[in-house]
């Protein structure tokens, strides 16, 4: 289904790590871990701010690739993991953007699953990478045939 856009990339996005916005999320995943966010605590830290949990980038925009819709419903998360060159501190620009890496298809017990391999990327505004996430999304046979009509 999508092996024509297999190496396609978004145009980078701007994203502003702000300080209500890591507070709202770091209560809301139940981490409320004191480095996340008293900016007391932030300042004394090593990194002189605040920092975001590991998976704060979720909230991200990482923008568009042309031709490659999705449903909004529908599809199962199969895997996630970030890795990181440093953390996210508050207050940074991060330009963030996302490829489609592979996709391909297996045979599963409902019929035939397809398994989209997606790169996430956040970089620093002069380019330096700071970290980068892996997913896969796995689309059932039944969203499949409803992307195809």
């Amino acid at each position: 289904m999508f092996e024509s856009l297999i190496g396609t990339r978004s145009n980078p996005v701007k994203n502003i790590i702000e300080r209500g916005s890591l507070k709202a999320f770091s209560k809301a995943i139940g981490d409320e871990s004191a480095i996340y966010i008293d900016e007391a605590v932030g300042k004394r830290s090593r990194y002189g701010a605040n920092i975001a949990p590991p998976t704060y980038p979720r909230v991200f925009d990482y923008g568009e690739i042309n031709g490659f819709d999705l449903p909004n419903v529908g599809l199962i998360h199969g895997k996630q993991s970030f890795h990181y060159e440093r953390p996210l501190v508050v207050g940074e620009t991060v330009m963030c953007s996302t490829s489609l890496e592979n996709y391909y298809e297996r045979k599963g017990k409902s019929g035939l699953l397809g398994f989209l391999i997606l790169k996430r990327y956040g970089e620093e505004p002069s380019g330096k990478l700071i970290f980068t996430e892996e997913q896969v999304v796995i689309i059932t046979e039944a969203v499949r045939k409803g992307m195809k009509s």
